[in-house]
Formats: structure tokens, sequence, C-alpha cells
């Protein structure tokens, strides 16, 4: 059964730090290693906890350094995922689409003025985005394939709905239709990841 923005109320509650702003990327059959190499990124060592990768994403801020930014990533079955604190180079269009060749890539960005984008790539093909607030404007390959989905796994019906803030959630949910991968509050606390800073632009 495909679960809905309501599994993952969750977010929310138990991480605000990094709900408040975040992107998070699913990558098919590449390593974090590979994956680090494909964006051009510097390895970091690890971390254990997401509340870990969010200071260690602001230390780097702190930095001053501000072309480059921190990325956190650990392998989920078949998939890496890859998580932003405040991060959108999951969501840029292109590097994501140069990042997907051979692979699928599947990303959702949101951030603390409720700007938000979902972005499905394979093979450096475009095949759906849109703003998760706004799903009825959507572009890609794919773009039709997924309405009655969308419609049901709780996506704002149009900017009037009632709950608009729940959009993001929503996009959790859409992920895991698309991926199998399950985003769960023990993978945030628990798992130790393999970071490593990435330039932005």
């Amino acid at each position: 059964m495909t679960k809905t923005g309501a599994d993952y109320a969750w977010f929310e509650d138990d991480f605000p730090d990094i709900a408040e702003a975040y992107c998070i990327t699913l990558v098919r059959g590449l390593s974090p290693v590979e994956l680090t190499s494909r964006l051009e990124g510097r390895p970091e060592g690890s971390v254990q906890g997401i509340a870990a990768v969010v200071d260690a994403a602001f230390a780097q801020y702190e930095l001053g350094i501000g072309d480059r930014q921190l990325v956190a990533m650990t392998t989920v079955g078949t998939w890496t995922l890859l998580i932003e604190p405040n991060g959108y180079v999951g969501v840029t269009e292109e590097r994501a689409l140069s990042a997907s060749a051979g692979t699928s890539w599947i990303s959702h960005f949101s951030n603390i003025n409720a700007v938000g984008t979902f972005l499905w790539a394979e093979d450096q093909v475009l095949r759906l985005c849109f703003d998760p607030m706004l799903p009825s404007d959507r572009w890609g390959t794919a773009a039709d394939e997924l309405r009655d989905v969308i419609r049901q796994i709780g996506f704002p019906r149009d900017i009037e709905d009632p709950e608009p803030d729940f959009h993001h959630l929503a996009a959790f949910a859409l992920a895991e239709h698309l991926t199998g991968v399950a985003v769960t509050p023990e993978l945030l606390q628990d798992t130790t990841f393999t970071c490593a800073t990435v330039r932005i632009h």
C-alpha cells in the first residue's frame, strides 16, 4: 500500500533542525564513494546521526567557504541516501541530470520559506519535476504517469488546500513509492553517515 504524507508526520516533530531546510536524494546503484566522485566532492570523514550531520553542515558554513556545502550519505539496499542540511544540489537540474547517468535519481527539497522541488531523473533524462505545493504544474517525460499516485499521496490539490504545509511530507511518500526506500526515524538517528563537501554551483 502506498504511503501518504501523513506517514511522515514524525519528521517535523522529531527532527526540527533538519526539517526546517533540507534536500534528500536517493540514487540507485552508486556507493557513497562513487556518488562523491560523481559530484566532484571531497571526503570529510563520517558522523553518527542526523543531529551530528546538521552540526557538521553548519560548522562548514561558519568556515566562510561559500562555494561548498556538507552532504551526508549512507547505503540503503541498492540505493544511496544523500542528505543536504539547508542544501539543494540534489534538485539542481543541471547537476542532477549529469549525475543520473546510467541510474535513477530521486530528490526532494524544502526550505524555511516553503519553497520546494521534487525531481526524478533517469539516465540524464528529466522524468518528473514540480513544486510540491503546486503538483498540478508538472513537467518531464513522465509528468502524467503518476497523476493518480500524486493525488492519493497527500499533495495539496490546489493553492487553497486547507493543509498547504503538508506538501513536503508527501514528497517523502512519493520518493518511497518510486524507490521502495523508507526514510525512518531510526535511519536518521542511528546511521553512521559518510560525509563529503560538494560545490554548491
